[in-house]
Formats: structure tokens, sequence, C-alpha cells
């Protein structure tokens, strides 16, 4: 099983929190290494987070919830 993270986007602040913007996957869902799986913002700044491996996703946060940096944000196996 391995843990999608929260990505560090604010380096002043390494554990600052961000919102959960948008999940491009559905939970249970198959993916591949580097599909993408959701968009995250900290202040004004977003990013797309990338399957860091292939299996089956299982959600650990919804859309639009508060996150800190770093946190598990869903996990595959």
């Amino acid at each position: 099983m391995t843990d999608v993270v929260f990505p560090p986007l604010s380096k002043d602040t390494p554990d600052a929190e961000g919102v959960l913007a948008t999940w491009f996957v559905s939970e249970g869902a198959r993916v591949a290494a580097d599909d993408l799986l959701a968009e995250v913002q900290v202040d004004k700044v977003s990013a797309e987070v990338p399957a860091p491996t292939a299996g089956v996703v299982h959600l650990l946060v919804e859309e639009e919830a508060v996150v800190r940096q770093g946190q598990p944000i869903a996990r595959i196996d």
C-alpha cells in the first residue's frame, strides 16, 4: 500500500494547510502510475497530484477538505 500525500506547495511554512480542490478519480478506481488523481491548493498556488504507483485508489479526504501539507489524502494498493 502506498500513501499519496498532499504535496508541499509552501516552502516558507512546510506545515501549512491547503484545500483538496478536486478529485479526478473515484473511490476504488484503478489507476496507472502518473495518472492525475487530484488538484490541491495552498493560498493562490494550485498543483495536480499524480499517482506515485499503479493500483486501486482509496480516498482518505473529501473534496474541499482542509489538509496539512504532507498529510495522506489517498492510498493506492
